[in-house]
């Protein structure tokens, strides 16, 4: 019996262990240094993400890249708002946006949508710019 509980412990420590984790998509504070105002529409947005109403949220951080198109923040929950409500495609331009905009931010270049198979065009080619694959 004790032999059998402590397979059955093994066999679901090595599932949990070895099953991919994905985490769930989050949006960004607005980072130092920015207005005041700039800071409190990014809260604002992510007040609506948290809350799922993803239009609303939409507007807000579409309005704060309208007004700061450098803010990778703004680009990064955009998309992640974009990926939630279903626009994967134009959600990959503002990941991307983001991750040329903040090259040494961890989060944004580890985001999952980043980093999905779907995302990754068509990798057999030489090069993206290549029209043909080989």
């Amino acid at each position: 019996m004790k032999t059998r509980f402590l397979g059955v412990i093994g066999l679901w420590l090595l599932v949990a262990c070895t099953s991919p984790i994905s985490k769930p998509l989050t949006v960004l504070e607005a980072p130092a240094g920015v207005s005041l105002a700039m800071a409190t529409q990014i809260d604002q947005g992510n007040a609506l993400f948290a809350a799922q109403k993803w239009p609303e949220a939409e507007q807000i951080y579409r309005q704060a890249i309208a007004a700061e198109p450098t803010l990778a923040e703004a680009h990064y929950n955009l998309a992640a708002t974009l990926h939630r409500a279903g626009k994967t495609a134009e959600a990959k331009k503002h990941y991307m946006e983001a991750a040329n905009l903040a090259p040494g931010n961890k989060v944004i270049w580890d985001a999952p949508p980043l980093r999905a198979r779907t995302f990754n065009d068509d990798l057999s080619k030489k090069s993206y710019l290549d029209p043909k694959p080989y």
